[in-house]
């Protein structure tokens, strides 16, 4: 499968991200087509820029504010970020509207709304506030949202299914925010970062800014090196902003993964038989946006002969907490089942782009031990090119496997 390895010597922001994937391959008018899907694409323009740090060529990513933006502010995420911006604060249900409301994949929506999600339950625990009704300073600014999106549609051109992530050098000192003068890493920052490996290293400046910090928490697997079965074929660069003592550069390293995954899977399941079934579509959404590998339920009957639904959510372990939080919020079960699941096969797979009569369709091709075993269009591509034509679904899908399956030999 396709990875991608993080080495954040210099920290990690959400420009730096951008800059280093595209220098590892994503075509820049590529990214600046997909963010016009935005419907507040008018109010700002991508600037690339090549830069050298320390003698290493790197790209540097900046958003400029456009006329349509009520005050104009240059990007600089990393190090001096968002803290000063002055734009209309949006909240994290502005920001699911906007994803919503664009033509974006729905693959690039759900990774975008998983980073916007963990940002977003940081600074709703930092402020004492519930998560939708955060106003975000610093991630509900232009630049920052651009930068979330951008990530997302970077991973997805490139089918990155697995980031891995080094030790991140977070700086010290102090850095100016919205609410004052705050410690390094900044509150949000420390939150997102709990139980990640850390090191201050000796600049006292902000490393890794609350867009970095949430890609990491949203996507990241912590991994001390390379991982092994990792084998690189490309490396990007992507700048900040600021002059430091060491290259201050995100370095990200483009492969194949073909190790096994050692993260430990549980299942939490619940039975629920006093809950309107309207729910299940948003807790399903919220489920997999907080990093629910799948989500199901299963008709059932209780005692007394009642029908009910058995909800069953398959997560990593270290997302146990956090998806318990999430049915208890949003469901009438307070008692939750917690099955560890002792193996999982799975077959290789990876995402492939056709271009079919209709438009691009993307297809997910899976292999066991050398063989094809599937191959399946991707939904949301076939739904969205059948409407935009008014055409039967039907007619796309078919017309998307058969150009797969000519191209692979079938």
């Amino acid at each position: 499968m396709k990875a991608i390895y993080l080495d954040c010597f210099a920290g990690i922001s959400g420009n730096m991200f951008l800059g280093a994937m595209l220098q590892a391959g994503v075509p820049q008018a590529y990214l600046e087509k997909e963010l016009q899907k935005l419907p507040m694409a008018d109010e700002f323009a991508l600037e690339v820029r090549e830069v050298m740090q320390k003698g290493i060529h790197a790209l540097y990513v900046d958003v400029k504010m456009t006329a349509a933006d009520p005050v104009h502010h240059d990007h600089h995420d990393h190090h001096d970020h968002h803290h000063e911006h002055h734009h209309v604060h949006r909240t994290m249900k502005d920001i699911r509207n906007i994803l919503e409301e664009s033509t974006l994949s729905m693959a690039v929506k759900q990774q975008a709304l998983a980073i916007f999600t963990e940002i977003a339950r940081a600074e709703g625990k930092v402020h004492g506030k519930p998560v939708d009704e955060v106003a975000f300073h610093e991630v509900g600014a232009v630049d920052s949202i651009v930068d979330i999106v951008g990530a997302a549609i970077c991973l997805d051109y490139l089918e990155v299914e697995r980031v891995f992530v080094s030790k991140l050098t977070t700086g010290s000192g102090f850095v100016q925010c919205a609410h004052g003068m705050m410690p390094v890493p900044a509150p949000a920052v420390a939150e997102l970062l709990l139980g990640w490996q850390t090191e201050t290293g000796l600049e006292k400046k902000e490393l890794v800014t609350p867009t970095g910090a949430g890609i990491v928490r949203a996507l990241g697997t912590y991994s001390e090196g390379l991982p092994k079965g990792f084998v690189a074929s490309g490396i990007g660069y992507g700048a900040g902003s600021h002059e430091l003592d060491m290259p201050n550069v995100l370095r990200l390293y483009f492969g194949e993964y073909n190790g096994v995954t050692e993260s430990r899977l549980v299942i939490l399941e619940a039975n629920i038989d006093d809950m309107n079934p309207q729910i299940y579509g948003y807790l399903y959404e919220r489920l997999l946006a907080a990093g629910a590998l799948d989500v199901w339920t299963t008709p059932i009957f209780m005692k007394k002969n009642r029908p009910a639904q058995t909800l069953s959510v398959l997560l990593e372990e270290d997302k146990k907490q956090v998806c318990a939080g999430i049915i208890f919020a949003e469901t009438t079960s307070i008692g939750l089942r917690v099955m560890p699941v002792g193996e999982r096969l799975e077959a290789a797979r990876h995402m492939a782009r056709v271009e079919t009569k209709y438009g691009l369709v993307n297809c997910k091709v899976s292999a066991w031990q050398g063989q094809l075993c599937s191959v399946s269009p991707e939904y949301e591509d076939c739904r969205r090119l059948a409407q935009e034509q008014h055409i039967p679904l039907k007619n796309v899908q078919q017309e998307a496997l058969r150009v797969i399956n000519d191209r692979l030999g079938n």
